[in-house]
């Protein structure tokens, strides 16, 4: 076969892919819908806070639903798809994995590892494939994790997945990895540089620490990107 010679100024033409993560109530799905013509793939059942909008959504009960949706929203107009949560889609598919080994099982009991290591596999494909949709921009959300040291005291904080499913991984799957903050003040804002409590990432060179959470904002930087800000990115 011969090789194709691609440009990597071309890369933005594929859609952007990004995390964001943050503690409960900062506003996370709310993010999603600021994003240009987003769609939802919804296993949290906590869209309430878009009543107020007419945002096509799709429930996830199982891994099939999972890749259903990917197979409408890969052929669908909707230029973002939002995947609200990732971590909860996660913790659907490893029940339905947990039930699936029990009832395999002749002793009713399984080594919940089982059920992690199918998770993985299973979710980490289906991860890959949203991410790697030509021409969708792709917002992945989690939730925030406390880490703790052996004493109880919080030295960090993380993009949580049920039983370590994929979570060191996470950063590395996306050119974007930034975290939804309330300031003291009380206003929301998207951190996008690393610190010594969180992990965060912009690849592109293109975004302040922080930015204002608008997703519409932030793909038109990335997409309008000439130079990096700085020459550390």
């Amino acid at each position: 076969m011969a090789i194709k010679i691609l440009s990597t100024k071309d890369v933005h033409t594929n859609g952007i892919k990004l995390i964001v993560y943050g503690a409960s109530g900062s506003g996370k799905t709310r993010l999603g819908a600021t994003a240009p013509n987003p769609i939802y793939i919804s296993a949290e059942k906590g869209l309430l806070s878009l009543a107020h909008m007419d945002i096509p959504y799709v429930e996830i009960s199982n891994l099939q639903d999972v890749q259903q949706a990917y197979k409408y929203c890969a052929s669908s107009d909707h230029q973002t798809i939002v995947l609200d949560s990732l971590s909860e889609i996660t913790t659907t598919v490893l029940d339905e994995w947990r039930n699936k080994l029990i009832m395999d099982s002749n002793t009713g009991k399984i080594d919940v590892r089982q059920a992690y290591g199918k998770v993985a596999e299973s979710m980490g494909a289906e991860i890959r494939k949203f991410r790697d949709l030509d021409g969708k921009n792709v917002v992945f959300i989690a939730k925030e994790k406390k880490i703790t040291d052996d004493q109880g005291n919080v030295t960090g904080y993380e993009a949580y997945m049920p039983g370590q499913v994929l979570p060191f991984d996470l950063p590395y799957l996306v050119d974007e990895f930034l975290c939804l903050q309330i300031s003291r003040k009380g206003e929301r804002f998207l951190q996008t540089e690393s610190d010594f409590k969180r992990i965060c990432k912009d690849r592109s060179g293109q975004l302040n620490n922080p930015e204002n959470p608008n997703l519409t904002d932030i793909f038109e930087k990335i997409k309008n990107a000439k130079s990096p800000v700085d020459g550390t990115k």
